[in-house]
């Protein structure tokens, strides 16, 4: 017999949790969306959407205590991904309009305004995926996903030799590049919507669930 794996979408406030529950149940997983903290704690699979200002998303997220959930699930190895505003909170800072807010701080960087020509980076774009990828296995290089943002870590802070293990960064470009994508032991995230970009999406979420005990 097949058991679903089960899945928390954090409902903080901010992002599309129906739609990324519908994406998730399409993909197999018993999918709960909910605040509550011994629920998202304990699920086997953990998902941070976002949308908005950084500020609000930090300030959303502390209310439900989804920081100290972050943090004690990384502790004990428990999978989290985190998706567009959900990925920039859990770098060490965002910065807007000057004005500097304190993210997770699971990694280095600064999430900032893009430089283009063009904002928001709205609508499809490809990716440059490292080979080692499990994120984006089965999956060609010239696939497209969703993008909505204008904000974005446009320079990797952790290198070789600062004592933690190497992440496999995923990057992409609108004007400057900025990352797309980190893959980091049980921590993931996408800055672009795989809940949003089709079957190429539904894939990718299938690759992070294999990966869900």
């Amino acid at each position: 017999m097949v058991v679903s794996k089960k899945v928390v979408v954090l409902d903080y406030g901010s992002g599309n949790l129906r739609s990324a529950e519908r994406a998730l149940a399409r993909v197999g997983a018993d999918v709960t969306v909910t605040a509550d903290f011994d629920t998202a704690l304990n699920s086997d699979g953990l998902v941070v959407p976002g949308v908005g200002a950084f500020a609000a998303c930090m300030a959303g997220l502390k209310g439900v205590y989804g920081e100290r959930i972050i943090a004690r699930r990384l502790a004990g190895g428990r999978p989290v991904l985190g998706i567009c505003v959900g990925m920039q909170i859990l770098f060490a800072r965002g910065v807007e309009h000057g004005v500097e807010t304190e993210g997770c701080g699971e990694w280095p960087g600064t999430v900032e305004r893009l430089e283009a020509p063009v904002l928001p980076h709205m609508g499809w774009n490809t990716v440059k995926a490292p080979a080692e990828s499990v994120l984006f296995a089965g999956l060609d290089a010239d696939t497209r996903f969703y993008f909505v943002h204008s904000y974005g870590v446009r320079e990797w802070e952790l290198h070789p030799g600062d004592g933690f293990s190497e992440p496999l960064v995923t990057w992409a470009e609108h004007g400057v590049p900025f990352v797309a994508a980190v893959e980091n032991g049980p921590l993931k995230a996408t800055q672009f919507h795989p809940e949003k970009s089709g079957d190429a999406g539904a894939v990718l979420l299938e690759n992070w669930l294999k990966t869900v005990s």
